[in-house]
């Protein structure tokens, strides 16, 4: 068993999704074995983003993430970076396909 990192953010907290993210792990069969809600703060942002630091989006990305709160998931499957990057689909939600996360409720790459 594999266990990977999963975040709704700010934006899908706020449109009521969390419930409808989960009930997806849940249906293809992935245990949750951490669930949390928090505000993060500036500085766990940027830890969290670090590798973005350098990046031009850096600060608008820790903006968005620290403007409220977001609901963070451990979830656990055999292959689960994998699986749970198939099912969220392309970062993009232009890009990402119809009955995938991000390409059934992304609005924009932020």
């Amino acid at each position: 068993m594999n266990r990977t990192l999963i975040f709704v953010k700010p934006d899908g907290v706020r449109r009521g999704l969390v419930g409808e993210i989960i009930s997806r792990f849940e249906k293809r069969g992935i245990r949750i074995v951490g669930l949390k809600m928090l505000h993060p703060t500036r500085e766990l942002a940027e830890q969290h983003y670090a590798v973005h630091r350098e990046k031009p989006f850096f600060e608008s990305v820790v903006n968005f993430i620290t403007s409220g709160p977001v609901v963070v998931m451990v979830l656990e499957c055999p292959n689960a970076i994998e699986v749970t990057r198939q099912m969220m689909g392309a970062t993009n939600p232009i890009n990402a396909a119809p009955g995938t996360v991000r390409g059934d409720f992304g609005l924009d790459i932020e």
